[in-house]
């Protein structure tokens, strides 16, 4: 299991093109975000998001959220993304908001048991942003053990068993992100992270 340096706006082209090519394999890469370490899969028929609820010890009824590069790869994967979404998407995208949104019923992603819904993250970090624009949205969740505190270093990330590849982009200790249901009438919040919406119109 390699180790590969990714710091920098843009991140190495190696770090990048490595990456891409790791979860195309199907392999599982640990890569920083804009909170912590994430674990990456694709969930695009590799078989690798079954090894990625069984390297972490998370039931499969505990949906993985995707991240993508922006507005654009998130539509594709939603039936139907009300204003709210959409005007969340602009108020705070990139950044630590993950959205609930309707799937789309014929998506083929693997990302768990619920096939009704989508959780979805524009994340503002290089490396995740590069990844997704290279090779579309990525399965994801933290660097750790299903209950446990999420890794911060990419050292903590390689001591996990079974990964294809770790990214080190340096200290990762943002709060996680804030996840906000959209599929009703009116936006929830699922849980409260960094991105504070008490002033937000939902």
């Amino acid at each position: 299991m390699a180790i590969l340096a990714a710091l920098g706006d843009p991140p190495p082209e190696e770090a990048v093109a490595a990456a891409v090519e790791a979860l195309r394999a199907g392999d599982i890469v640990g890569l920083p975000t804009d909170t912590v370490y994430g674990l990456a899969a694709d969930p695009w028929g590799t078989g690798a998001v079954d090894r990625l609820f069984r390297i972490k010890a998370r039931p499969r009824s505990v949906e993985l959220p995707v991240l993508v590069s922006g507005v654009e790869q998130a539509l594709e994967l939603a039936t139907e993304v009300p204003d709210v979404a959409r005007r969340l998407m602009d108020a705070y995208w990139p950044g630590a908001l993950t959205l609930v949104l309707p799937r789309r019923a014929d998506l083929a992603a693997d990302l768990g048991e619920d096939d009704a819904t989508i959780g979805v993250r524009c994340p503002a970090h290089p490396v995740p942003l590069a990844v997704c624009r290279r090779l579309g949205p990525i399965a994801t969740t933290s660097a750790n053990l299903h209950g446990s505190a999420p890794a911060t270093t990419a050292a903590e990330v390689a001591a996990l068993p079974g990964l294809g590849l770790v990214l080190d982009a340096g200290t990762c200790q943002g709060q996680p992100s804030t996840v906000v249901d959209c599929t009703g009438a009116d936006a929830k919040v699922l849980r409260q992270g960094s991105v504070l919406l008490a002033g937000f119109a939902g």
